[in-house]
């Protein structure tokens, strides 16, 4: 043991559903034209709540990857989940017959699981008592089964479980799956999260904590990461999806490599249960362990997709983290948030942010922050605003930070 070297971990394959688009270069194009995934929500009745907007995933057929009778015992956020799962492994080209399955596993995520199902079940219990709670109605719910209907889709037997840390689960998960194999536990892990709260019970949540943008009249610029004018979240839904392997198992197939994982922060405010720490302590720490861990410096740092998520407290703590982190680098990095665009996908959020990272790598273009009119004095980074800006760089950091005060950094780079 004393002998082994960490392996390098590189992403081979990238599943995307969002509200800006469903697969990979839908998607793409919609970050580099800026485009608005910001709606009217349809999905249910608004009328009672302060907020009536938010991202909804428009172009997604289960179908398309579910076989109809396991659709109606999968809940929503499962099924984006399975999309955005076999739309990796696709791109991926991976052939799983011809791989070592228990050295092969699924590590991937949800901030809340089946809420929707949740709510179902409760009217069930209430209005027609226990007898008719369905037989799927648990599996359905919990937050875990993505990674086990991912698992049992690819007959994946290596490590196999579920990541639960808000807005920063799937960046936890990318970061412990990319350990899992560096470390030598495993050759190949399907990760990423999911999540669908456009229901009752999450807008209602949401919109009682203050926590969402109320800009109703004014919805396709709501989502403003940064601007003066910002006040709330706007709440999104959808899944991304990675294939990670080690390197050299990549490179005996012949896959196109997007990028390499090649570090990971995690840290813990331990300050408040919604709220980041004011001084940005965990934010900083976070993105300090991933660059150590990455073997980076600051000044190798290019551009950072930020958490950015358009409310006062994150945006304002981000920047001075991100001050704190990089000095006088700062001024050079380029910082954005995709969440103008798509929204907050909460548990999925890292995920499509790292992949978003990803393809700005290897495509030599950062996508932009959108709707940003109003520069707030206190925030004086560079926000890539409202158009993409083209520019070749090797190393980058893509941030996601959840209530309870669960920080994560991923540090991606170039593979050469």
């Amino acid at each position: 043991m004393a002998d082994f070297i960490p392996r390098r971990v590189v992403v081979t394959g990238l599943g995307l559903v969002t509200p800006i688009g469903t697969g990979k270069e839908v998607f793409w194009d919609g970050l580099i034209s800026g485009r608005n995934g910001i709606g009217m929500i349809t999905r249910m009745d608004t009328s009672e709540y302060p907020v009536k907007f938010g991202g909804e995933v428009r172009d997604f057929d289960p179908a398309q990857f579910i076989d109809a009778k396991e659709i109606r015992h999968m809940d929503l956020y499962c099924h984006f989940a399975m999309g955005a799962g076999i739309l990796a492994v696709q791109d991926s080209g991976i052939d799983f017959a011809h791989c070592d399955i228990e050295r092969a596993g699924v590590i991937f995520g949800s901030g809340i699981g089946g809420m929707s199902t949740m709510e179902k079940l409760t009217t069930t219990v209430i209005e027609k008592g226990p007898r008719r709670i369905s037989p799927f109605a648990i599996p359905m719910m919990i937050s875990d089964i993505a990674a086990g209907h991912l698992s049992i889709q690819y007959n994946l037997r290596g490590p196999n479980y579920g990541i639960v840390s808000a807005c920063a689960t799937s960046a936890h998960a990318i970061g412990i799956a990319m350990k899992t194999i560096r470390w030598g536990d495993a050759d190949i892990i399907l990760t990423g999260g999911a999540e669908a709260p456009m229901c009752p019970t999450g807008l209602g949540g949401f919109c009682a904590l203050r926590a969402l943008s109320t800009k109703n009249d004014t919805f396709e610029t709501a989502s403003r990461p940064f601007d003066a004018q910002r006040d709330g979240f706007v709440m999104g839904e959808g899944a991304g999806a990675l294939v990670l392997e080690s390197l050299d198992h990549a490179l005996a197939r012949g896959a196109h490599i997007y990028g390499e994982i090649a570090g990971a922060g995690f840290s813990g405010d331990a300050f408040h249960i919604t709220a980041p720490a004011d001084d940005g302590h965990g934010a900083i720490r976070a993105m300090q362990i991933a660059m150590s861990d990455a073997g980076l410096k600051p000044e190798d740092i290019a551009y950072i997709n930020a958490h950015g998520t358009s409310t006062p407290m994150n945006d304002r703590t981000e920047t001075l983290a991100i001050k704190a982190v990089f000095g006088d680098h700062a001024s050079k990095l380029l910082v954005s948030s995709t969440k103008s665009m798509h929204g907050h996908l909460l548990g999925a959020a890292g995920a499509v942010e790292v992949a978003a990272t990803l393809l700005a790598m290897e495509r030599g273009i950062v996508p932009p922050t959108i709707n940003y009119e109003f520069p707030d004095p206190e925030l004086d980074l560079n926000y890539v605003p409202n158009q993409a800006v083209p520019m070749k760089f090797s190393a980058a950091l893509s941030n996601n930070f959840g209530f309870g005060g669960h920080n994560a950094s991923i540090a991606i780079k170039r593979y050469i």
